[in-house]
């Protein structure tokens, strides 16, 4: 018994190591593993542990091996990836990717196809396209509000890159255009129904981090 609350207590000290030093306070990781800040706190304060699959998911967040986590030895003084930091560089990283390959695109075309077309339209695709890729991003990590920000520029950047395309093919073709602004319309069901799935995703978290929390209280 005294063996399990010394291990208890190693692993508490291991766990308050890596989370401060991937810069979260507790309310921050609790969030982002679907626990409440109250079940972070025990297994810091060595009232408890997380199971193996939170455990991993802990590694896996600060770029850890289980081991580090759960090891008897006092971690050692290294550098652990700061998770914010990294995960910023590489939603910065990826975006500037995107654009490079949009301009890319632009001035090949205008150099091999210069007044052929509205090629400056690479950019507003660019913008629905960047949306995309954070939208990945931020939903594998989990960054909810950051989520919804790019989900919501995705929607009225792709109806935007489709309103100016139909605006370009119209005139070419000679149809009047001035109805085509009611293409912005569709953007508001989508965007409601984007408001509403956050909610209840939201609802449904917090369902599962109660359900967690049960289970951990029974064990």
């Amino acid at each position: 018994m005294d063996n399990n609350i010394e291990i208890n207590k190693k692993i508490a000290k291991n766990l308050m190591y890596y989370r401060k030093e991937a810069g979260l306070t507790q309310a921050e990781l609790a969030e982002k593993i679907n626990y409440s800040d109250k079940s972070v706190s025990k297994w810091e304060s060595g009232n408890g542990v997380p199971d193996v699959y939170t455990l991993m998911q802990l590694a896996e967040l600060y770029g850890v091996t289980l081991n580090d986590l759960v090891g008897e030895e006092r971690p050692a003084k290294k550098t652990v990836k700061r998770s914010k930091f990294s995960h910023t560089m590489i939603m910065l990283l990826a975006s500037g990717i995107v654009w490079l390959a949009m301009i890319s695109v632009f001035v090949l075309l205008e150099v091999f196809a210069p007044g052929r077309g509205p090629w400056w339209l690479a950019f507003i695709y660019a913008l629905a396209v960047n949306s995309i890729v954070l939208t990945v991003f931020s939903t594998r990590w989990k960054y909810r509000v950051v989520k919804g920000i790019v989900i919501s520029a995705l929607i009225w950047t792709a109806i935007l890159s489709v309103f100016l395309t139909l605006v370009q093919v119209f005139k070419h073709y000679g149809i009047e255009t001035q109805f085509l602004g009611l293409t912005f319309l569709i953007g508001i069901p989508l965007q409601v129904v984007e408001v509403l799935w956050e909610v209840f995703r939201s609802r449904f978290d917090k369902k599962k981090k109660a359900e967690k929390e049960s289970k951990e209280e029974q064990a």
